[in-house]
């Protein structure tokens, strides 16, 4: 359990740093803003050119991963559908942003920082891959499943060029694609492109972290704990469960299996918390309190599920 300590303590005495210095007054919540942008729209950028720009196009797109962790989601999906929107009986609008906090991964903020300590080669492929799955079909599905709740507006061919239009302007989706092209093309990264790269992505998982604890000031416990409470376990332990069942689907199928590290790699990209602009997404539909409280539950509790995820896995 030692050595478990040795890969998590680091991480969350990070996110305990951004979150006291912040509560301290030497950072406020608008600091925190720029960083994450500066995460997000920089460094995470660099680095996944970085990682796919350099790599075969094969690695990159490992079709077994890629549905594993697809299939795994998706199901998530169609049981927050039954359960939040069946069963609870909330509007596919509500329904919709639960599901999205049970279903969509923070693979920048905290899932390659961990993999990063573990297996520092295999961690921005594991990334990039995560990314492609959580930009171009989970994202978007949920943001499907929202729309069909909502009255008025686009519709839903209005929200899917809206998702479409938005993707082509992100720079991960960017680099992620001049990444691929340059792979593509077999081109060479000159030397002081590669170390400009190198100096900025070096930045990303220290930053994200410290963003990740000062944006949990001002979240209170104030509000409907016990469907915070369903959307974290639903985050944090029946996420793995459903990827662990794709896993048993594909192996059943015949599928390749895939490399320890990247099985390993998957299931931590499940077990940690939503996505960090969770409660953004949540703010159009008046749910920001109980998003920003299911985000921080989930990353309070992450410490230990965490741990006791990877004395599973290691």
């Amino acid at each position: 359990m030692l050595t478990i300590l040795t890969i998590t303590l680091p991480i969350f005495v990070i996110v305990a740093l951004g979150w006291g210095t912040t509560r301290a007054g030497l950072f406020s919540a608008p600091d925190m803003r720029v960083l994450g942008r500066f995460v997000i729209n920089i460094a995470l950028p660099a680095l996944l050119f970085g990682a796919v720009a350099k790599r075969d196009l094969a690695e990159v797109f490992n079709p077994v991963f890629l549905g594993i962790y697809a299939l795994g989601c998706l199901t998530m999906v169609a049981g927050g559908i039954i359960w939040f929107h069946r069963i609870k009986g909330f509007d596919l609008a509500r329904a919709g942003i639960c599901i999205m906090g049970t279903a969509c991964s923070n693979s920048g903020y905290m899932a390659f920082p961990i993999l990063s300590l573990i297996y520092p080669d295999t961690a921005p492929l594991v990334l990039a891959m995560g990314m492609i799955v959580e930009n171009l079909v989970m994202i978007p599905v949920c943001l499907i499943v929202i729309s069909l709740g909502r009255k008025g507006g686009d519709g839903v061919w209005g929200l899917v060029k809206h998702i479409l239009r938005d993707l082509s302007r992100r720079p991960l989706i960017v680099a992620l694609a001049v990444g691929l092209s340059w792979s593509v093309l077999g081109l060479p990264i000159p030397d002081l492109l590669d170390r400009v790269v190198t100096l900025i992505a070096a930045s990303t998982v220290p930053v994200a972290l410290f963003v990740i604890g000062g944006s949990l000031i001002g979240v209170t416990l104030r509000g409907n704990i016990g469907l915070a409470a369903q959307i974290v376990f639903g985050k944090l332990i029946l996420h793995p469960v459903a990827i662990l069942l794709a896993f048993a689907l594909f192996a059943a199928l015949g599928a390749p299996a895939l490399p320890p590290e990247m099985r390993i790699g998957l299931l931590l990209t499940a077990a940690v918390p939503m996505l960090g602009v969770y409660p953004i997404f949540a703010q159009e539909h008046g749910m920001e309190a109980l998003a920003s409280l299911a985000m921080l539950m989930a990353t309070v509790l992450s410490f230990v599920t965490l741990s006791l995820a990877l004395a599973f896995l290691l």
